[in-house]
């Protein structure tokens, strides 16, 4: 049978209550230090999130889902506030345990650094990626939902991690671009969209007629139950736009929800189609040669 490493009982009795006692604390410290971190994560993010569902948000940005994007944004931020303080708390404890243990950190420690050094030159890419994606979340450029235009693709965003934001675009392809890789975002689900919607008649039609008529097509499509939720203000109209050729072009704007502003459009063509029927309005001529 082999030697016991310790002569007696006290022997070994002391070295239990000396460097494994304190591993298993610094353990045990690191497992509460991280709970009560993400205690208190929780609980600003959970505040963040009761004052976007309540009274952090006012009537019109509730209507342009303001508060939605809030709650999405401090879920985001809780999230990677989490796995970060892990991170922080996870080193920290494991270089604890390595001194407890007798490893020496020094030369250990130049050599991470050099490697870090190394690795840094090497992934500079992934560390823009990383950086960028970050600022994203933080800034509340797009989220998932969103109708994006990011230069090499516009589409809807499907997912966005630190490291690259997946979009799938009107044909249905799905594209990956690295966040460092997106130098501009043209947003188009923030806030409000706007409809610019043409109504060409006879340039012999009496503009101020033609007009009203066009206001109380409006007005009657803003109070319908079905449009008006979709609606920011009421549509309203420019007046007229152009004249050239025989034809008069009165001028519509609907300010909408992100992604209503098409329906809305087409919608209020046909509603002003069917009154220009109705009330005998001469539409443009032909173009020449066509019967």
């Amino acid at each position: 049978m082999g030697r016991m490493p310790f002569s007696t009982w006290s022997e070994f009795g002391t070295w239990l209550l000396g460097a494994p006692l304190l591993i298993v604390l610094t353990i045990l410290l690191a497992l509460i230090i991280r709970w009560l971190a993400h205690r208190a994560i929780r609980t600003v993010v959970d505040n963040a999130v009761r004052r976007a569902e309540t009274n952090e948000a006012s009537g019109a940005e509730r209507l342009l889902g303001f508060d939605t994007r809030r709650r999405q944004r401090a879920l985001t931020l809780g999230s990677l506030l989490r796995s970060i303080a892990t991170f922080i708390i996870a080193t920290i404890a494991v270089l604890t345990i390595m001194a407890l243990v007798g490893l020496p950190l020094a030369p250990l420690l130049a050599s991470a650094g050099v490697g870090g050094i190394a690795l840094g030159f090497g992934a500079q890419s992934l560390v823009k990626d990383f950086l960028s994606g970050v600022f994203m979340i933080i800034e509340d450029q797009y989220g998932v939902g969103d109708v994006i235009d990011a230069g090499e693709a516009t589409g809807t965003v499907e997912e966005v991690t630190l490291r690259v934001t997946r979009l799938r675009d009107s044909d249905g392809v799905v594209w990956f671009i690295r966040n460092g890789e997106i130098i501009r975002v043209g947003n188009k689900s923030q806030g409000w969209a706007l409809a610019t919607i043409d109504l060409q008649v006879a340039a012999s039609e009496d503009p101020a007629r033609v007009i009203n008529l066009v206001k109380g097509v409006l007005a009657e499509f803003a109070e319908e139950a079905e449009w008006s939720p979709k609606l920011v203000e009421p549509p309203t109209v420019a007046g007229v736009e152009s004249i050239t050729g025989g034809t008069m072009t009165i001028r519509v704007f609907a300010k909408s929800l992100p992604g209503e502003q098409f329906a809305l459009a087409r919608e209020i063509r046909e509603r002003e189609k069917a009154m220009f029927d109705a009330e005998d309005v001469s539409l443009p001529p032909l173009p020449y040669g066509m019967p």
